[in-house]
């Protein structure tokens, strides 16, 4: 009876990593759940091979991962950089039509 008691147990905690993967709401999964999010985390490291080649024979898509706070100012950093390289452009270029003499 212990080995089925268990058993169902680890079912439930396979059910929640599932649900926190196909969300991606890893803290409103815990609070759903009733449990501290570390505790999520922990079963996460234990099943997340497990569930996620599960979801993938079903052909159930895992919603990505939202960029950090660190990604997007790496992005907006490039995006800044690659402004600040194409104003320079527009700004020789309007130089050059400047010095060219028209008939």
């Amino acid at each position: 009876m212990a080995k089925k008691e268990i058993q169902i147990f680890e079912d439930l905690k396979k059910k929640y990593v599932r649900m926190a993967l196909e969300t991606n709401k890893y803290a409103t999964t815990a609070k759903a759940a009733g449990i501290h999010p570390d505790t999520l985390r922990n079963w996460m490291k234990k099943y997340d091979t497990e569930i996620r080649d599960q979801m993938e024979s079903e052909g159930i898509s895992i919603t990505p991962v939202e960029p950090t706070e660190h990604e997007y100012k790496k992005k907006y950093e490039r995006a800044m950089k690659l402004l600040g390289e194409k104003e320079l452009e527009v700004a020789v270029l309007k130089d050059a039509l400047k010095k060219k003499d028209y008939p």
